[in-house]
């Protein structure tokens, strides 16, 4: 996470406490609902919300431009309710790390840090995003999409931030 010209970091502050905020990142119940790309639909074919295990999902985005792609987390930490480290990219159906279709420069894994901090009953999460062992190409491509990717976050915490506001309550 040290270098600065090629992160990808991003804030949001959520009306909502901490330990939902966490929850929205660490369980698949929740997750089903908001992650992705605004306009997707997520269908879980694996989650294990641990240290070591696995989120395979595919995302569907009604035929257009593509008709569905699958992705997978890693997850390497989750501390909570302050901080979860995962690798995230894309894969195939069986969730095995791939290549995307629409990004083939894309790097193929990228570390995500994602901290929250209680901010008076609201939560300011703080993603940190870098490529792994990418190629040079592989993080020029990934510096490129930065102003795509607070588009296509923010568009997600959007959703993120309704599934909230429905939820029956906040704590």
């Amino acid at each position: 996470m040290a270098n600065a010209d090629t992160a990808f970091i991003l804030r949001r502050t959520f009306d909502a406490p901490r330990e939902l905020v966490f929850k929205m990142l660490t369980e698949a119940e929740h997750l089903a609902h908001w992650w992705g790309p605004k306009g997707c639909t997520i269908a879980i074919k694996r989650h294990e919300g641990q240290p070591g295990g696995i989120f395979h999902y595919r995302m569907d985005f009604g035929g257009a431009p593509v008709d569905g792609m699958w992705g997978r987390f890693d997850y390497e930490e989750i501390a909570p309710p302050r901080r979860v480290v995962f690798i995230n990219g894309f894969a195939d159906e069986e969730g095995a790390r791939t290549r995307g279709t629409m990004l083939p420069v894309w790097p193929l894994e990228v570390r995500n840090t994602v901290t929250l901090e209680e901010q008076g009953g609201r939560t300011e999460l703080t993603l940190h995003a870098e490529p792994i062992d990418a190629s040079p190409a592989e993080v020029a491509a990934f510096v490129a999409m930065h102003a795509s990717m607070a588009q296509g976050y923010g568009g997600s915490f959007d959703v993120l931030d309704a599934y909230l506001a429905k939820l029956p309550s906040k704590g």
